[in-house]
């Protein structure tokens, strides 16, 4: 069970991971080797499941934002599958959903001519209806 503590550790770890020990100990006013014991604890228990890093995808060239509904054409999904974890570099999430589409794939892309060819090998496995996001 989650203490005040805990939860407060979780949302400053959240905002920032990289954040010393001293640092987040002091904000919950705990010692840094009571703050690391904690972290530990949460690690170990499952609920921190790692650290990652947000890219600003815009500035590394990934300007073009699809979303895009996925109609599979029949109940093999895995040749869809291997194509976008081989086109790893521009899918975002590939998420199975319920409802009118069988899955949500969120890409990005330098340009509207690596968009095409994308849905050019995409359109070999799958039917699909894009969306291109104008504004976060």
């Amino acid at each position: 069970m989650l203490d005040k503590t805990d939860m407060q550790i979780l949302d400053i770890l959240t905002k920032n991971s990289r954040i010393t020990m001293k640092e987040l100990g002091e904000k919950v006013h705990l010692t840094g080797p009571a703050t690391s014991a904690r972290v530990a604890k949460l690690e170990d228990n499952g609920i921190i499941e790692g650290y990652t890093i947000n890219v600003n995808q815009e500035k590394v060239g990934l300007v073009v934002h699809a979303i895009i509904h996925i109609y599979t054409k029949n109940t093999n999904h895995q040749p869809y599958l291997s194509f976008v974890k081989d086109q790893g570099k521009y899918v975002i999430n590939n998420y199975k959903i319920s409802g009118e589409s069988c899955y949500l794939l969120e890409c990005k892309f330098p340009s509207n001519e690596v968009l095409d060819e994308f849905l050019k090998g995409l359109s070999h496995y799958v039917s699909y209806k894009l969306s291109i996001v104008i504004n976060k």
